[in-house]
């Protein structure tokens, strides 16, 4: 009876170790799925809005509609990624000027059909995000040209606010190319010779540390996204003046160069901010910060002050394209230019909303997608 007894408390015990090694299998396997799916998924958060309720879906702001009526229009557009994409340096009708900024349309859909979605919870939309993302970046070469390769902020915004939601084959290339992105534009920056000159102080250098920033806060990788504060506050100390001027306003002569400047490190600085660090009063080894450099331009968006654009730049080209009839390569500036740059200020400080409202009332459709509201 009582060797009975043990035989089954033998069974017992057994049979309780092989369910609890089932378990623990069990339990490994999901974590298995689950991790990929935690490291892929996109920490920077750069767009608060969450998703609209139905009632708000009616009721939504015009420039919401607006935006997700225009990417509904582009449901079926198939994708136009490019190998390289090229304007740099060149004017309309030039090499592959044309062909590129018919491509990089791709990528502000992009951005629009993430925010449509975020913003519906349709799944058309996201599905338009993974076809064109997959292709882009399964397609495209980085160049390490940042002013042709700038817009991919919308390809970054895109990723950053679907990844979780995106099949692994999408979300898997998608992070293999923004490393790829970041960690070469580091690795070009980092290769030149101190105190930094030419393009890497100018205002190239600004998308470069935009483009770094954006994809190290989404992928939520430590050491990127240290390099791109060590790059920012390095940035801030090189191109800006203590007084807030810039040193593209000093080479160019021209309030369109300052915009170009400070539009990219505020981007930079509002997705540091979606992470806690607040980069706009950083300053450099001078002294100056990107703070000083917006107030040194608001009484010219304000039109306190106004500038005749490019008169004494030293740049060939600016002459180029004031020859060839582009738009704001003459004349006085209009501080419409400063629109869009104001509006995502007013994001990381209230105290820009006033300057951001009066140039416009309603912020560019996708911000107001992006970051409904401004910074209090």
């Amino acid at each position: 009876m009582a060797r009975k007894v043990r035989l089954m408390q033998s069974r017992t015990e057994l049979t309780r170790t092989q369910t609890w090694r089932q378990g623990c299998a069990l339990l490994l396997a999901g974590a298995a799925v689950l991790l990929p799916l935690r490291q892929a998924r996109a920490a920077m958060n750069f767009c608060a809005a969450p998703a609209l309720q139905t009632s708000e879906r009616t009721n939504a702001d015009p420039g919401v509609k607006a935006l997700v009526s225009n990417v509904q229009a582009h449901l079926n557009d198939p994708p136009h990624a490019l190998a390289k994409l090229h304007t740099e340096g060149t004017l309309p009708h030039e090499g592959i000027y044309d062909q590129s900024v018919e491509a990089e349309k791709d990528l502000d859909l992009l951005r629009d059909a993430a925010l449509a979605w975020r913003a519906s919870s349709d799944d058309r939309y996201l599905k338009l995000v993974d076809r064109l993302l997959y292709a882009w970046v399964t397609t495209y070469q980085p160049s390490f040209n940042p002013i042709d390769e700038t817009h991919f902020e919308g390809l970054i915004l895109a990723y950053d606010m679907t990844a979780s939601a995106l099949p692994v084959k999408t979300r898997n290339a998608s992070m293999a190319f923004l490393t790829k992105l970041a960690s070469g534009y580091i690795a070009q920056i980092d290769a030149q010779p101190r105190p930094l000159k030419g393009t890497f102080k100018n205002n190239w250098q600004s998308h470069r540390i935009k483009l770094i920033a954006m994809a190290a806060f989404t992928l939520d990788n430590r050491k990127m996204i240290n390099a791109a504060q060590r790059l920012f506050d390095e940035h801030i100390g090189d191109n800006i003046a203590p007084d807030g001027s810039t040193f593209d306003f000093g080479e160019r002569d021209a309030l369109h160069y300052v915009t170009y400047d400070l539009q990219p490190l505020v981007t930079a600085a509002l997705a540091a901010r979606r992470h806690n660090r607040n980069w706009l009063p950083e300053k450099g080894a001078n002294g100056a910060s990107l703070a000083a450099a917006l107030n040194w331009l608001t009484p010219y968006a304000d039109g306190s002050k106004t500038h005749e654009e490019f008169v004494h730049s030293s740049v060939p080209f600016d002459a180029k394209r004031r020859e060839a009839g582009l738009p704001g390569y003459s004349g006085q500036w209009d501080p419409k230019n400063a629109t869009e740059l104001f509006h995502l200020a007013a994001r990381l400080d209230g105290r820009y909303t006033p300057i951001a409202l009066q140039l416009a009332p309603t912020p560019p459709a996708w911000l107001a997608v992006c970051l409904p509201l401004p910074a209090r």
